[in-house]
């Protein structure tokens, strides 16, 4: 029995279920992040859809800008898909729980400029998977605006804590 495609069908069903119930506010986003681990900054784009009462589904996506660093250039890039759960919600403010999945793409282009052994270019690409775990909030400040800050940590191979800022738009 193939286990991904049966847990696949069964997840998107539930989905598609909860879906029906769902509130109707969709957002679209812009940020800025900080990544612990790389130690630059990245720019992000996310997006949240309603599935029940105070849960949504958050997918995500960081680039964090290139380091160079003797001769080699680092380029990381982090897909989330996320759950947020709102546990407080007010006028005004709207607080939730973040927990989902991690993808990292990590590679590493060395150039030849100072010319350690021979003066080819080389480079290698690794991806990871992991966990997501923070917290977040919304500040509503009127209209179709809504300013928010995000922190997770990425639980994979030596970790990373994630701090974001940014804007969604209201749909």
């Amino acid at each position: 029995m193939n286990f991904k495609p049966t847990l696949f069908s069964i997840l998107f069903f539930l989905l598609l279920g909860f879906n029906a119930q769902a509130q109707s506010e969709k957002r679209l986003g812009a940020f800025l992040a900080y990544g612990s681990e790389i130690e630059n900054i990245g720019i992000g784009a996310n997006a949240e859809f309603p599935l029940i009462e105070n849960l949504t589904l958050s997918p995500s996506l960081i680039y964090y800008f290139p380091k160079d660093f003797y001769g080699f250039k680092m380029n990381w890039l982090e897909v989330n898909v996320n759950a947020n759960y709102y546990l407080l919600t007010q006028e005004s403010l709207g607080v939730y729980g973040i927990g989902g999945l991690n993808y990292s793409s990590v590679k590493l282009k060395y150039d030849g400029a100072y010319g350690w052994g021979s003066s080819g270019d080389y480079s290698t690409t690794d991806g990871r998977f992991g966990l997501n775990l923070g917290a977040g909030a919304n500040f509503s400040i009127g209209g179709n605006i809504l300013p928010f800050a995000e922190v997770k940590y990425v639980i994979i191979d030596g970790g990373q804590l994630v701090a974001g800022a940014g804007i969604k738009f209201k749909l």
